[in-house]
């Protein structure tokens, strides 16, 4: 049976809560603990109640009263003051269960009144409600939307509003609740004591009238609430589904914002053949994609009656599990464009009839019950959700390989992808199958193909390398090139365990390696020349560099490269969560965070350009998809556009002609454009695109991919992809990966049916490389093509990828190659986590400390009680026994967190031994060892010491590992 949590890495986790506008029974411990007895996770609540309410509108009424007396006087009256809260004004009071509960500030007051007497007023009542709840230390607030009749004006008066609450408390999480289609959150009959009522007629203007809901109003809204806001972390969406969801790219739009709770009111549900309420495919497909974020959303069932056993204790309850047949929960037919948005009277009626009959004979909890059994019945995590978890939308900056030495655990990502290397496979055996029927000849001495390696990690694709050979029979000699020396223990160990001394491994930067030495002491060539040096970008890792310098050890006339080229590709993105995260490291920890390319598991996005013509429905929704098979991606496939292309290998005369730049010779130029001189300058790109923007929308920055030939031969191209347009064709299911974001200073507002037009360099000054990207806006108007807008001019030149100068010394291992590989073997790469610069006696050391301790600590507790009948001595020894248990542990930490910090190793070992030894001694026998009472308190300084020495040693960090 599976346990709990290997569930959960399968299928998320889904939290609902009980949510009634209309609630008759105030909430207490119990009727919390009644509504999770039937199988709700939480319960929603008003902060203050309608004798509050009632206070308000009193007041209202006595000063609108005061005006009028007072109307032929000059005199101003003075705004009206609502006096601190009473007992009676709200049901809260601070409990343990607190965190359980969401918390609505009053739906009646209207922040954004035109009428500056009802704002006066709400603003009051809002502050008010808000301060209560961070009293209460409440963390979930949920404030009601903006009224979008009050205008701009309105709704910036209500942002304003909500900043201002934001500084009220530093654990207090302020959820907006915003319509998803532009309409009026669901009532069917409005509060008669709502203030906007009460809106003076001299301030209702001719814009604030009623008018047809744009479906973009109300994320337009959303969006002038967070600018103004910054952005906070602390401010999230509520949002409310309408019965008939809008457009696919207005669901994606809301889909990459954050989502902190879903609202789900009793009219989206619809009724089915059986009777029963169900969803549309449609909601269930937007519900499983928002779900599958890495924080996701709870689900509020709003308004779908009375909580049942309430009134009567004598119903027999029970807790909704989600089991229901096939039948029962059937979908029902999705509303149409043509059809109301809301129910009819009629169906209302209906519905609450069925509601009524279910809870009273069958069912008690109907609408839960479903959505529980969309939880069981939700579509499993791809491999991809499951490898990356936790990874979705963090921030990492691009590996540095040629200045780095990579960790095992770096390698080990890698090496988990069921792709990638089956590909290389793949592409190497057909290159083996064309050189044999092409009847090329070969650069050794015996016939066999001769395979380099370069850049082999911990070797898989060495072992793809000989698979190949041994698939096809054709005979190769294989080199393994790495200037990892931790890297190159590995090989060697592989070498002599698993691929029987088949492999010639080399320590060297490929660029300093001068090829196989033959038996007559000169060097060879190589034949095919195999590299995974791509980044998220294909050449942000310096790829097109390191081919480069080691193409000369490449035969010149028939040497095929695998890769044999790549090319970069980007698209514009919507990424809220992504930037709040930039925007507060760049205030905060690093100011250069917007000049950075990061490396990103992109989750909570939407794309700006997508191909015009796509079904506004979903294929999977109407052939019959199961909910089981359904596809999360983004419904709308983007557009796309090529930046530039690597081939390889280049051309002799663009080498001869960078070798002759170095240096700063005269017949070779006057040197870089961006400095240096010159030599790297064929390897500078620069790309100038134009994207079409559909739907308004806010840029955040651009979303990088790459696609590469590995090879391609007589039976077609190998490839592997990460452009979203392309990877299912080429390489489904690949995830060495992530996709490179660059980012935008500030967020660039685009209107519908304009244009964005992206200018990208690569750069280089011969000692690094660095991207740099523009972001210009345009509308057609006219005939005439207007600029709307400009972004700054980004640059990561400060932190650009380092081309360091290969050394020329170089390490061949011992063993000699196989002379075929042809034999049967299929060798697998054993895993490696543990860093090859580990510590080795600090380690040893620490696990034996660790094991005496717990050793001593056991005789402390049984034997030595016999011997020694002092409680205090006893004490002592389990003191000191449970100080040299948790600082062995300390140790053994050490030596893998922070292996090149010795002086704290040293410290916790040295203090172990003469604070834990000596009080060892000292209960054994104080009179005989009494003079080594002095070092226990030495012993004492030294574990202080060694704590204070891990702290200020910088590369001790633990970091998560990398991914490309």
């Amino acid at each position: 049976m599976d346990s709990p949590q290997s569930l959960a890495e399968v299928l998320p986790v889904w939290y609902i809560g009980e949510h009634n506008t209309k609630r008759l029974h105030p909430v207490t411990d119990e009727l919390l603990n009644h509504v999770q007895d039937l199988g709700y996770d939480m319960l929603t609540t008003t902060i203050t109640n309608s004798h509050f309410q009632t206070r308000v509108l009193s007041l209202l009424r006595s000063y609108n009263q005061a005006v009028e007396e007072d109307s032929s006087s000059s005199q101003v009256q003075a705004l009206p003051l609502i006096p601190a809260l009473e007992d009676a004004d709200t049901p809260l009071t601070p409990s343990d269960t607190i965190t359980q509960y969401v918390y609505y500030t009053s739906s009646w007051i209207d922040l954004g009144s035109p009428d500056p007497v009802i704002a006066h007023l709400s603003r009051q009542v809002f502050i008010r409600e808000i301060a209560y709840a961070g009293f209460l230390n409440a963390s979930t607030v949920v404030i009601p939307g903006p009224r979008l009749s009050n205008g701009s004006n309105g709704i910036s008066q209500y942002a304003r509003a909500v900043k201002e609450a934001l500084s009220a408390g530093s654990y207090l999480h302020l959820h907006v609740l915003m319509p998803m289609d532009g309409s009026k959150i669901d009532s069917d009959d409005e509060d008669v004591g709502d203030l906007a009522r009460f809106a003076r007629p001299e301030y209702i203007t001719e814009a604030q009238k009623p008018k047809s809901p744009d479906p973009y109003s109300t994320w337009d809204a959303w969006n002038t609430i967070r600018t103004i806001c910054k952005y906070h972390s602390r401010l999230s969406v509520a949002l409310d589904l309408p019965r008939r969801l809008p457009s696919s790219a207005l669901q994606s739009r809301w889909y990459s914002e954050p989502l902190r709770i879903l609202n789900i009111p009793a009219s989206s549900f619809l009724v089915n053949t059986r009777g029963s309420f169900v969803l549309s495919k449609s909601h269930q497909l937007f519900i499983f994609r928002c779900l599958r974020l890495k924080s996701p959303p709870w689900i509020l069932l709003a308004d779908i009656g009375s909580i049942p056993g309430v009134d009567d204790p004598d119903m027999i309850m029970s807790y909704s599990t989600g089991h229901l047949s096939p039948e029962v929960a059937a979908d029902a037919p999705s509303p149409g464009a043509s059809q109301s948005a809301s129910p009819t009277p009629a169906e209302a009626a209906q519905m609450a009839s069925k509601s009524s009959k279910k809870s009273a004979f069958n069912d008690p909890t109907p609408h839960l019950s479903y959505l529980r059994f969309l939880q069981r019945n939700q579509p499993a995590k791809t491999q991809l959700e499951r490898f990356g978890g936790g990874f979705q939308d963090y921030l990492q900056s691009p590996l540095q390989p040629l200045t780095d030495n990579l960790e095992s655990i770096t390698y080990e990502v890698f090496e988990k992808d069921p792709i990638k290397y089956a590909w290389y496979e793949q592409a190497v055996a057909q290159a083996l199958r064309d050189w044999k029927a092409l009847q090329k000849t070969t650069s050794s001495e015996d016939g066999a193909v001769v395979i380099a390696v370069v850049g082999s990690g911990r070797g898989p694709l060495v072992t793809r390398a000989l698979n190949a050979s041994e698939s096809t029979g054709i005979p190769v000699r294989v080199y393994a090139i790495e200037k990892n020396p931790n890297a190159y223990v590995l090989l060697c160990r592989h070498n002599k365990e698993t691929w029987g001394g088949r492999v010639t491994v080399v320590k060297t930067d490929m660029r300093a390696w001068k090829g196989p030495t033959q038996s007559d002491g000169t060097f060879g060539k190589v034949d095919i020349l195999v590299s995974e040096l791509l980044g998220s970008f294909a050449d942000n890792e310096l790829s097109p560099e390191c081919l480069d310098g080691v193409q000369h050890v490449l035969n010149p006339n028939h040497g095929i490269s695998i890769p044999s080229s790549y090319t970069a590709h980007f698209t514009p993105l919507a990424t809220p969560r992504i930037w709040s995260d930039l925007y507060s490291r760049s205030t905060s920890v690093d100011p250069t965070a917007f000049e950075i390319p990061w490396v990103v598991m992109l989750s909570q996005f939407d794309y700006l350009s997508f191909e015009p013509g796509q079904p506004e429905v979903p294929l999977q929704l109407s052939n019959g998809t199961k909910m089981s098979h359904f596809n999360l991606e983004p419904p709308l496939a983007p557009v796309v556009h090529t930046a530039w292309e690597f081939s390889h290998p280049l051309p002799p005369s663009v080498l001869a002609q960078s070798s002759l730049r170095r240096g700063g010779s005269a017949v070779g130029g006057s040197g870089g454009f961006t400095g240096g001189d010159g030599a790297n300058e064929h390897n500078y790109r620069f790309c100038n695109i134009k994207f079409d923007i559909q739907e308004q929308g806010i840029c955040h920055g651009l979303g990088g991919y790459f696609e590469t030939v590995l090879y391609s031969g007589t039976e077609g191209p190998i490839e592997l992809s990460t452009n979203p347009v392309t990877m299912d064709q080429k390489s489904k299911d690949m995830i060495s990966w992530f996709p490179i974001f660059f980012p935008l200073k500030t967020p660039m507002h685009l209107p519908s049916r304009s244009e964005i037009e992206v200018s990208m360099w690569r750069h280089t000054d011969d000692r690094r490389v660095w991207y740099e990207w523009l972001v210009e806006s345009f509308m057609t108007v006219n005939g005439q093509r207007i600029r709307l807008g400009v972004s700054d001019l980004h640059s990561s030149k400060s932190n650009g990828c380092l081309i360091t100068q290969a050394q020329a010394p170089h390490h061949t291992h011992p063993i000699r190659p196989h002379p075929t590989s042809s034999q049967s073997h299929t060798p697998q790469s054993p895993k490696q986590s543990d860093k090859c610069t580990m510590p080795v006696p600090f380690w040893t050391i620490g696990c034996l400390y660790g094991a005496t301790s717990v050793a001593i600590g056991a005789f402390g507790a049984h034997g030595l009680k016999s011997r020694i009948a002092d409680p205090s001595r006893l004490a002592n020894w389990s003191t000191a026994s449970q100080y040299q248990l948790m600082h062995s542990l300390a140790l053994t930490l050490t030596t893998v967190a922070a292996p090149t910090n010795t002086l704290a190793m040293g410290l916790f070992t040295a203090g172990m031994t003469m604070f834990s030894g000596s009080i060892y001694l000292l209960v054994l026998d104080p009179q005989r060892f009494k003079a080594l009472g002095p070092v226990t308190p030495l012993g004492g300084v030294c574990l202080i010491g060694g704590w204070i020495a891990l702290a200020v040693g910088r590369r001790g960090a633990i970091a998560p590992p990398k991914f490309r």
